[in-house]
Protein backbone atom coordinates (compact mmCIF):
# COMPACT_ATOMS: atom_id res chain seq x y z
CA UNK A 1 0.00 0.00 0.00
CA UNK A 2 1.13 3.38 -0.62
CA UNK A 3 1.66 5.99 1.82
CA UNK A 4 -0.74 8.96 1.95
CA UNK A 5 2.89 11.18 1.14
CA UNK A 6 3.51 8.63 -1.97
CA UNK A 7 0.54 9.37 -3.31
CA UNK A 8 0.46 12.68 -3.03
CA UNK A 9 3.94 12.74 -4.58
CA UNK A 10 2.72 10.59 -7.81
CA UNK A 11 0.15 12.70 -8.75
CA UNK A 12 2.67 15.70 -8.21
CA UNK A 13 4.52 13.33 -10.47
CA UNK A 14 2.19 12.99 -12.83
CA UNK A 15 1.17 16.73 -13.44
CA UNK A 16 4.90 17.68 -14.00
CA UNK A 17 5.13 15.02 -16.31
CA UNK A 18 2.03 16.55 -18.19
CA UNK A 19 3.61 19.96 -17.66
CA UNK A 20 6.33 18.65 -19.46
CA UNK A 21 4.94 17.05 -22.38
CA UNK A 22 2.03 20.14 -22.73
CA UNK A 23 4.07 23.01 -21.69
CA UNK A 24 7.39 22.79 -21.60
CA UNK A 25 7.96 24.53 -24.76
CA UNK A 26 5.56 27.41 -23.97
CA UNK A 27 7.36 27.98 -20.30
CA UNK A 28 11.21 26.93 -22.16
CA UNK A 29 10.01 29.98 -24.82
CA UNK A 30 8.89 32.42 -22.34
CA UNK A 31 12.00 32.23 -20.23
CA UNK A 32 14.27 32.60 -23.00
CA UNK A 33 12.93 35.77 -24.15
CA UNK A 34 13.24 37.25 -20.92
CA UNK A 35 16.70 36.44 -20.21
CA UNK A 36 17.83 35.63 -23.84
CA UNK A 37 19.96 32.72 -22.47
CA UNK A 38 18.69 28.82 -23.97
CA UNK A 39 21.22 27.60 -21.19
CA UNK A 40 19.73 29.57 -18.32
CA UNK A 41 15.97 29.09 -19.07
CA UNK A 42 16.62 25.74 -19.45
CA UNK A 43 18.38 25.25 -16.00
CA UNK A 44 16.13 27.36 -14.32
CA UNK A 45 12.94 25.54 -15.65
CA UNK A 46 14.56 22.08 -14.63
CA UNK A 47 15.27 23.57 -11.04
CA UNK A 48 11.48 24.89 -10.93
CA UNK A 49 10.19 21.41 -11.55
CA UNK A 50 12.54 19.20 -9.17
CA UNK A 51 11.36 22.02 -6.48
CA UNK A 52 7.94 21.66 -7.31
CA UNK A 53 7.70 18.18 -6.69
CA UNK A 54 9.24 19.07 -3.50
CA UNK A 55 7.41 21.70 -2.17
CA UNK A 56 3.97 20.64 -3.89
CA UNK A 57 3.91 17.07 -2.38
CA UNK A 58 3.98 18.69 0.78
CA UNK A 59 1.70 22.18 0.25
CA UNK A 60 -0.37 20.85 -1.85
CA UNK A 61 -0.58 21.75 -5.77
CA UNK A 62 -0.83 25.49 -6.68
CA UNK A 63 -4.28 26.44 -8.38
CA UNK A 64 -1.97 27.59 -11.34
CA UNK A 65 0.87 25.00 -11.35
CA UNK A 66 2.39 26.41 -15.60
CA UNK A 67 2.38 30.07 -13.48
CA UNK A 68 3.88 28.37 -10.32
CA UNK A 69 6.54 27.24 -12.30
CA UNK A 70 7.42 30.38 -14.45
CA UNK A 71 7.63 32.52 -11.39
CA UNK A 72 9.40 30.13 -9.98
CA UNK A 73 12.14 29.86 -12.87
CA UNK A 74 12.36 33.46 -13.89
CA UNK A 75 13.31 34.40 -9.55
CA UNK A 76 15.95 31.24 -9.83
CA UNK A 77 17.07 33.11 -12.91
CA UNK A 78 17.41 36.45 -11.36
CA UNK A 79 19.32 34.97 -8.44
CA UNK A 80 21.96 33.34 -10.72
CA UNK A 81 22.11 36.70 -12.72
CA UNK A 82 23.09 38.65 -9.80
CA UNK A 83 25.46 36.52 -8.68
CA UNK A 84 27.58 36.67 -11.81
CA UNK A 85 29.19 39.61 -12.75
CA UNK A 86 29.11 39.27 -16.81
CA UNK A 87 25.33 38.52 -16.39
CA UNK A 88 24.21 41.39 -13.91
CA UNK A 89 25.43 43.46 -16.64
CA UNK A 90 22.83 41.78 -18.82
CA UNK A 91 20.32 41.90 -16.42
CA UNK A 92 20.97 45.57 -16.58
CA UNK A 93 20.95 45.75 -20.23
CA UNK A 94 17.56 43.77 -19.98
CA UNK A 95 15.87 45.98 -17.39
CA UNK A 96 14.37 43.49 -15.73
CA UNK A 97 15.92 43.89 -12.26
CA UNK A 98 12.88 46.14 -11.74
CA UNK A 99 10.68 43.26 -11.52
CA UNK A 100 11.57 42.07 -7.89
CA UNK A 101 12.09 43.94 -4.75
CA UNK A 102 15.07 44.05 -2.75
CA UNK A 103 15.97 41.05 -1.12
CA UNK A 104 13.39 39.34 -3.01
CA UNK A 105 15.89 37.01 -4.41
CA UNK A 106 16.53 35.08 -1.25
CA UNK A 107 14.37 31.87 -0.87
CA UNK A 108 11.49 32.65 -4.14
CA UNK A 109 10.44 29.28 -4.93
CA UNK A 110 9.71 27.93 -1.06
CA UNK A 111 7.32 31.28 -0.44
CA UNK A 112 5.41 30.97 -3.94
CA UNK A 113 1.88 30.41 -3.24
CA UNK A 114 -1.88 30.64 -4.73
CA UNK A 115 -1.77 34.71 -5.33
CA UNK A 116 0.80 33.33 -8.65
CA UNK A 117 -2.06 31.64 -9.86
CA UNK A 118 -2.81 35.60 -11.93
CA UNK A 119 0.63 35.44 -13.47
CA UNK A 120 0.72 35.27 -17.55
CA UNK A 121 2.83 33.40 -19.50
CA UNK A 122 3.53 34.44 -22.89
CA UNK A 123 3.60 32.29 -26.15
CA UNK A 124 7.12 33.05 -26.99
CA UNK A 125 7.66 29.93 -28.99
CA UNK A 126 7.36 31.58 -32.25
CA UNK A 127 9.85 33.40 -31.35
CA UNK A 128 12.09 30.63 -30.58
CA UNK A 129 11.80 29.13 -33.45
CA UNK A 130 12.88 32.38 -35.45
CA UNK A 131 15.83 32.48 -32.84
CA UNK A 132 16.74 28.78 -33.80
CA UNK A 133 16.16 29.04 -37.20
CA UNK A 134 18.36 32.64 -37.86
CA UNK A 135 20.24 32.30 -41.23
CA UNK A 136 23.44 32.85 -39.19
CA UNK A 137 23.06 29.33 -37.77
CA UNK A 138 24.55 26.19 -39.99
CA UNK A 139 21.28 23.98 -41.14
CA UNK A 140 22.51 21.07 -38.67
CA UNK A 141 22.92 23.23 -35.65
CA UNK A 142 19.07 24.99 -36.37
CA UNK A 143 17.84 21.51 -36.78
CA UNK A 144 19.62 20.56 -33.60
CA UNK A 145 18.67 23.70 -31.11
CA UNK A 146 14.85 23.17 -32.31
CA UNK A 147 14.54 19.50 -31.46
CA UNK A 148 16.53 20.58 -27.91
CA UNK A 149 14.71 23.51 -27.29
CA UNK A 150 11.42 23.34 -28.86
CA UNK A 151 10.34 19.47 -29.68
CA UNK A 152 12.18 19.00 -25.96
CA UNK A 153 14.40 16.41 -26.57
CA UNK A 154 17.45 16.06 -24.58
CA UNK A 155 20.71 16.19 -25.67
CA UNK A 156 21.33 12.56 -25.86
CA UNK A 157 17.79 11.90 -27.54
CA UNK A 158 19.13 14.87 -30.13
CA UNK A 159 22.73 12.94 -30.34
CA UNK A 160 20.65 9.75 -31.22
CA UNK A 161 19.27 11.96 -33.75
CA UNK A 162 22.33 12.10 -35.74
CA UNK A 163 24.28 9.26 -34.87
CA UNK A 164 26.76 10.92 -32.61
CA UNK A 165 27.57 10.59 -29.04
CA UNK A 166 25.91 13.00 -26.57
CA UNK A 167 29.72 14.79 -25.87
CA UNK A 168 29.72 15.64 -29.60
CA UNK A 169 26.42 16.87 -29.56
CA UNK A 170 27.04 18.95 -26.77
CA UNK A 171 30.03 20.79 -28.16
CA UNK A 172 27.73 21.58 -31.29
CA UNK A 173 24.67 22.69 -29.17
CA UNK A 174 26.79 25.10 -27.36
CA UNK A 175 28.77 26.33 -30.33
CA UNK A 176 25.42 27.14 -31.86
CA UNK A 177 23.83 28.82 -28.64
CA UNK A 178 27.33 30.87 -28.74
CA UNK A 179 27.09 31.78 -32.02
CA UNK A 180 23.87 33.00 -31.39
CA UNK A 181 25.19 35.60 -28.13
CA UNK A 182 28.66 36.82 -30.85
CA UNK A 183 26.48 37.54 -33.85
CA UNK A 184 23.29 39.04 -31.79
CA UNK A 185 21.05 37.19 -32.88
CA UNK A 186 17.68 38.38 -31.59
CA UNK A 187 15.20 36.87 -29.23
CA UNK A 188 11.26 38.46 -29.69
CA UNK A 189 8.38 37.65 -32.06
CA UNK A 190 9.23 38.38 -35.50
CA UNK A 191 8.30 41.83 -36.98
CA UNK A 192 5.47 41.16 -40.09
CA UNK A 193 9.09 41.75 -42.66
CA UNK A 194 10.93 39.20 -40.61
CA UNK A 195 8.16 36.88 -40.82
CA UNK A 196 7.52 37.00 -44.45
CA UNK A 197 11.70 36.82 -44.93
CA UNK A 198 12.45 34.41 -42.40
CA UNK A 199 9.33 31.37 -42.30
CA UNK A 200 10.59 29.55 -45.56
CA UNK A 201 13.97 29.07 -43.18
CA UNK A 202 11.95 27.72 -40.18
CA UNK A 203 9.33 25.70 -42.85
CA UNK A 204 12.56 24.19 -44.43
CA UNK A 205 14.22 23.06 -41.02
CA UNK A 206 10.97 21.37 -39.65
CA UNK A 207 10.69 19.68 -43.11
CA UNK A 208 14.47 18.61 -42.97
CA UNK A 209 14.10 16.75 -39.78
CA UNK A 210 10.65 14.81 -40.91
CA UNK A 211 12.57 13.67 -43.77
CA UNK A 212 15.98 13.01 -42.03
CA UNK A 213 13.03 10.33 -40.33
CA UNK A 214 11.26 9.26 -43.39
CA UNK A 215 14.72 8.24 -44.76
CA UNK A 216 17.23 8.35 -43.04
CA UNK A 217 20.97 8.73 -44.94
CA UNK A 218 22.82 6.86 -42.33
CA UNK A 219 22.03 4.14 -39.55
CA UNK A 220 20.77 1.21 -39.87
CA UNK A 221 16.88 1.67 -40.22
CA UNK A 222 15.08 2.78 -43.19
CA UNK A 223 12.46 4.60 -40.96
CA UNK A 224 12.33 6.54 -37.77
CA UNK A 225 9.07 7.21 -36.91
CA UNK A 226 9.81 8.91 -33.63
CA UNK A 227 11.58 11.52 -35.77
CA UNK A 228 8.77 11.96 -38.24
CA UNK A 229 6.54 12.79 -35.08
CA UNK A 230 8.39 14.96 -33.78
CA UNK A 231 8.10 17.35 -37.14
CA UNK A 232 4.54 16.69 -36.92
CA UNK A 233 4.74 17.69 -33.76
CA UNK A 234 6.78 21.35 -34.97
CA UNK A 235 4.55 21.76 -37.99
CA UNK A 236 1.19 21.44 -36.00
CA UNK A 237 2.70 24.19 -33.27
CA UNK A 238 3.82 26.42 -36.30
CA UNK A 239 0.19 26.01 -37.54
CA UNK A 240 -1.32 27.10 -34.17
CA UNK A 241 1.15 30.15 -34.22
CA UNK A 242 0.66 30.73 -37.51
CA UNK A 243 -2.99 29.84 -38.50
CA UNK A 244 -3.40 32.23 -41.46
CA UNK A 245 -0.11 31.28 -43.12
CA UNK A 246 -0.82 29.18 -46.03
CA UNK A 247 2.48 27.22 -46.06
CA UNK A 248 2.92 26.34 -42.82
CA UNK A 249 -0.39 24.51 -43.24
CA UNK A 250 0.88 23.43 -46.78
CA UNK A 251 3.40 21.88 -44.84
CA UNK A 252 1.40 19.66 -41.93
CA UNK A 253 -0.66 18.26 -44.68
CA UNK A 254 2.18 17.31 -46.42
CA UNK A 255 3.78 15.37 -43.16
CA UNK A 256 0.97 14.22 -42.46
CA UNK A 257 -0.12 12.67 -46.20
CA UNK A 258 3.39 11.65 -45.70
CA UNK A 259 3.70 9.90 -42.60
CA UNK A 260 0.72 8.41 -42.79
CA UNK A 261 2.52 5.73 -44.81
CA UNK A 262 5.21 4.98 -41.91
CA UNK A 263 4.04 1.62 -40.67
CA UNK A 264 3.48 0.42 -44.50
CA UNK A 265 6.74 1.10 -45.65
CA UNK A 266 8.78 -1.24 -43.51
CA UNK A 267 8.18 -4.61 -43.51
CA UNK A 268 8.26 -7.38 -39.92
CA UNK A 269 12.21 -7.23 -40.39
CA UNK A 270 12.33 -3.71 -41.03
CA UNK A 271 13.01 -4.00 -44.82
CA UNK A 272 11.80 -0.99 -46.77
CA UNK A 273 8.48 -1.81 -49.05
CA UNK A 274 7.96 -0.15 -52.22
CA UNK A 275 5.15 2.44 -52.63
CA UNK A 276 3.96 -0.12 -55.46
CA UNK A 277 3.86 -3.09 -52.71
CA UNK A 278 2.39 -1.32 -49.47
CA UNK A 279 -0.51 -2.40 -48.16
CA UNK A 280 -2.98 0.54 -47.92
CA UNK A 281 -4.97 -0.87 -45.49
CA UNK A 282 -1.97 -0.06 -42.72
CA UNK A 283 -1.86 3.64 -43.89
CA UNK A 284 -2.75 5.70 -41.12
CA UNK A 285 -6.42 7.03 -41.88
CA UNK A 286 -6.52 9.59 -39.84
CA UNK A 287 -3.81 11.34 -40.98
CA UNK A 288 -4.88 11.03 -44.47
CA UNK A 289 -8.24 12.86 -43.41
CA UNK A 290 -6.73 15.44 -41.62
CA UNK A 291 -4.11 16.35 -44.46
CA UNK A 292 -6.44 16.15 -47.36
CA UNK A 293 -8.81 18.99 -45.50
CA UNK A 294 -5.41 21.15 -44.71
CA UNK A 295 -4.67 20.02 -48.76
CA UNK A 296 -7.84 21.32 -50.10
CA UNK A 297 -7.79 24.60 -47.95
CA UNK A 298 -4.28 25.42 -48.52
CA UNK A 299 -4.34 24.83 -52.22
CA UNK A 300 -7.20 26.99 -52.91
CA UNK A 301 -5.55 30.01 -51.40
CA UNK A 302 -3.04 32.54 -53.63
CA UNK A 303 0.09 32.18 -51.12
CA UNK A 304 0.15 28.33 -52.14
CA UNK A 305 3.49 27.27 -52.47
CA UNK A 306 6.04 24.79 -52.81
CA UNK A 307 5.38 22.71 -49.22
CA UNK A 308 1.51 22.95 -50.46
CA UNK A 309 1.72 21.94 -54.53
CA UNK A 310 3.61 19.02 -52.35
CA UNK A 311 0.65 18.54 -50.20
CA UNK A 312 -1.84 18.18 -53.31
CA UNK A 313 0.83 15.44 -54.74
CA UNK A 314 0.65 13.70 -51.39
CA UNK A 315 -3.06 13.90 -51.37
CA UNK A 316 -3.18 12.27 -54.64
CA UNK A 317 -1.18 9.28 -53.83
CA UNK A 318 -3.85 9.24 -50.39
CA UNK A 319 -6.56 9.47 -52.76
CA UNK A 320 -5.99 6.51 -54.47
CA UNK A 321 -7.39 3.25 -53.94
CA UNK A 322 -4.48 1.20 -54.92
CA UNK A 323 -1.43 1.78 -56.79
CA UNK A 324 -2.34 0.99 -60.54
CA UNK A 325 -5.42 3.86 -59.30
CA UNK A 326 -2.63 6.95 -59.14
CA UNK A 327 -3.50 9.81 -61.29
CA UNK A 328 -0.05 10.19 -62.31
CA UNK A 329 -0.44 12.46 -65.53
CA UNK A 330 -2.02 15.31 -62.69
CA UNK A 331 1.18 14.44 -60.20
CA UNK A 332 3.28 15.44 -63.14
CA UNK A 333 1.37 17.92 -64.08
CA UNK A 334 1.75 19.43 -60.24
CA UNK A 335 5.58 18.44 -60.78
CA UNK A 336 5.70 20.87 -63.48
CA UNK A 337 4.84 23.60 -61.27
CA UNK A 338 6.96 22.82 -58.02
CA UNK A 339 9.79 22.87 -60.72
CA UNK A 340 8.50 26.45 -61.55
CA UNK A 341 8.29 27.86 -57.91
CA UNK A 342 11.72 25.70 -56.97
CA UNK A 343 13.40 24.74 -59.09
CA UNK A 344 16.15 22.14 -58.46
CA UNK A 345 17.31 18.54 -59.39
CA UNK A 346 15.71 16.48 -56.89
CA UNK A 347 12.43 18.14 -58.11
CA UNK A 348 13.42 17.78 -61.83
CA UNK A 349 13.84 13.92 -60.73
CA UNK A 350 10.79 13.66 -59.15
CA UNK A 351 9.37 14.92 -62.26
CA UNK A 352 11.20 12.54 -64.66
CA UNK A 353 9.85 9.58 -62.62
CA UNK A 354 6.22 10.75 -62.89
CA UNK A 355 6.54 11.20 -66.21
CA UNK A 356 7.80 7.47 -66.36
CA UNK A 357 4.65 6.93 -65.06
CA UNK A 358 2.46 8.64 -67.03
CA UNK A 359 4.13 8.56 -70.33
CA UNK A 360 5.71 5.39 -69.75
CA UNK A 361 8.98 4.02 -69.06
CA UNK A 362 10.84 5.15 -72.37
CA UNK A 363 9.81 8.54 -71.95
CA UNK A 364 10.65 7.91 -67.82
CA UNK A 365 14.50 7.13 -69.16
CA UNK A 366 14.51 9.78 -71.57
CA UNK A 367 13.76 12.04 -68.39
CA UNK A 368 16.26 10.55 -65.86
CA UNK A 369 19.90 10.50 -68.85
CA UNK A 370 18.89 14.03 -69.05
CA UNK A 371 19.70 14.22 -65.51
CA UNK A 372 22.58 12.24 -65.56
CA UNK A 373 24.95 15.32 -65.57
CA UNK A 374 23.85 17.25 -63.05
CA UNK A 375 25.95 17.21 -60.03
CA UNK A 376 23.68 17.12 -56.72
CA UNK A 377 22.37 14.11 -58.27
CA UNK A 378 25.56 12.05 -59.16
CA UNK A 379 25.52 10.93 -55.14
CA UNK A 380 22.04 10.88 -54.35
CA UNK A 381 21.11 7.47 -53.97
CA UNK A 382 17.41 7.95 -55.25
CA UNK A 383 18.45 8.85 -58.81
CA UNK A 384 20.03 5.58 -59.20
CA UNK A 385 17.62 3.89 -57.58
CA UNK A 386 15.28 5.43 -60.00
CA UNK A 387 17.45 4.29 -63.20
CA UNK A 388 17.61 0.64 -62.12
CA UNK A 389 13.96 0.30 -61.55
CA UNK A 390 13.20 1.57 -64.95
CA UNK A 391 15.97 -0.45 -66.79
CA UNK A 392 14.64 -3.46 -64.73
CA UNK A 393 11.13 -2.38 -66.11
CA UNK A 394 12.49 -2.32 -69.83
CA UNK A 395 13.90 -5.62 -69.33
CA UNK A 396 17.56 -4.62 -69.30
CA UNK A 397 18.67 -6.42 -66.11
CA UNK A 398 22.39 -5.61 -66.63
CA UNK A 399 22.20 -2.13 -66.93
CA UNK A 400 19.88 -1.83 -63.78
CA UNK A 401 22.12 -3.97 -61.80
CA UNK A 402 25.18 -1.73 -62.40
CA UNK A 403 22.67 0.80 -61.29
CA UNK A 404 21.66 -0.82 -58.34
CA UNK A 405 25.48 -1.00 -57.49
CA UNK A 406 26.15 2.48 -58.23
CA UNK A 407 23.64 3.25 -55.66
CA UNK A 408 25.23 1.27 -53.30
CA UNK A 409 28.13 3.36 -53.54
CA UNK A 410 26.03 6.77 -52.05
CA UNK A 411 25.04 7.42 -48.64
CA UNK A 412 21.94 5.61 -47.07
CA UNK A 413 20.97 3.70 -44.50
CA UNK A 414 21.75 -0.18 -43.97
CA UNK A 415 18.23 -1.39 -44.03
CA UNK A 416 18.30 0.37 -47.76
CA UNK A 417 21.59 -1.13 -48.71
CA UNK A 418 20.24 -4.78 -47.64
CA UNK A 419 17.01 -3.95 -49.94
CA UNK A 420 19.38 -2.81 -53.17
CA UNK A 421 21.92 -5.96 -52.56
CA UNK A 422 18.85 -8.15 -53.00
CA UNK A 423 17.88 -6.48 -55.94
CA UNK A 424 21.00 -6.86 -57.70
CA UNK A 425 21.08 -10.95 -56.85
CA UNK A 426 17.74 -11.08 -57.86
CA UNK A 427 18.57 -10.07 -61.34
CA UNK A 428 21.76 -12.30 -61.47
CA UNK A 429 19.44 -15.30 -60.40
Amino acid sequence: MFSADNAEQSAVARILHTIDVEDRGRLLAALAAKFHDLDLAADVLQEAMVRALETWTKRGIPQNPQAWLMTAAKNRALDIIRSDAVKARQLARLRIESEVCSGDHLNHAGRLGEELSSVSIPDERLSLFFTCSHPTLKEREKIALILRFLAGLSTAEVAAVFLVDTATMQQRIVRAKKRITTTGVPFGTPTAEQLHERLPGVLRVVYLIFTQGFTPTTGGAHSRIDMQREAIALARLLVTLLPQETEARGLLSLLLLTGARAEARIDSAGAPVPLAEQDRRLWDSRHIAEGLGLALTAAGEPEAGPYTVQATIAALHAEAATYSDTDWEQILVLYGILSRMEPGPVVELNRAVARGKAKGPEDGLTALEDLAAEPGLEGYRPFHIARALTLRELGMPELAGAAFRRALDCPGNDAESDYLETQIRDLLS
